[in-house]
């Protein structure tokens, strides 16, 4: 397990209630979840209006998850309307931060002084935090439009009862007329007289 401290001390003097967050050592994967319940427990004492001051002077290294921790805690002190600042990080946290893009979302200042000051300066409304801003992109090309051709819609099916057509019926066939067929009388002698 590596070595991280953390310490946390009120800063007097201000019309604000501020903590002063000192992370010494190296937060990783060993010891982040336990030492970062420290930090936590302020919420239980002071839930509305906190303002955090992290100094980082001391801190050496820090892992993803510690950075997500950061994250949360920053969203739950602006949404209970305190203001978060980072102190005299080192350059290769700066670096750490600044690739996540937690430079954008929390004020970083080379003292615990000017810190101070914009921990003061700041408005004590609750803000809804913005989401961290992802790492930049890797530049691709951009995607060429392709133009699709319109098809039209079929015509809608229209459902036609079939029409009923009266035929008129066939004349009964008639049965031929017989053939009578005359046969010529005979003439008998006898008749002829």
């Amino acid at each position: 397990m590596t070595e991280a401290n953390i310490v946390i001390e009120d800063i007097a003097g201000l019309n604000k209630v501020v903590k002063h967050v000192h992370i010494s050592g190296q937060l990783d994967e060993s010891n982040v979840d336990e030492k970062i319940q420290a930090i936590y427990k302020i919420f239980e004492t002071t839930p509305k209006g906190v303002n955090i001051i992290f100094d980082l002077e001391n801190l050496d290294y820090m892992n993803s998850k510690s950075i997500g921790y950061l994250t949360d805690l920053y969203g739950k002190v602006t949404e209970s309307g305190g203001t978060v600042a980072i102190a005299k990080p080192k350059p290769n946290i700066t670096d750490i931060l600044q690739v996540v893009g937690l430079t954008q979302l929390i004020k970083t200042f080379d003292s615990i002084e000017e810190a101070k000051k914009y921990i003061s300066d700041s408005a004590t409304v609750p803000v809804v935090a913005p989401a961290p801003a992802a790492p930049a992109p890797v530049t691709t090309p951009a995607p060429v439009a392709v133009e699709t051709p319109v098809v039209p819609a079929p015509a809608p099916a229209i459902s036609v009862a079939p029409a009923i057509v009266e035929t008129p019926a066939a004349p009964a066939p008639t049965a031929p007329a017989p053939s009578v067929t005359t046969t010529p009388a005979a003439v008998t002698p006898a008749q002829n007289q």
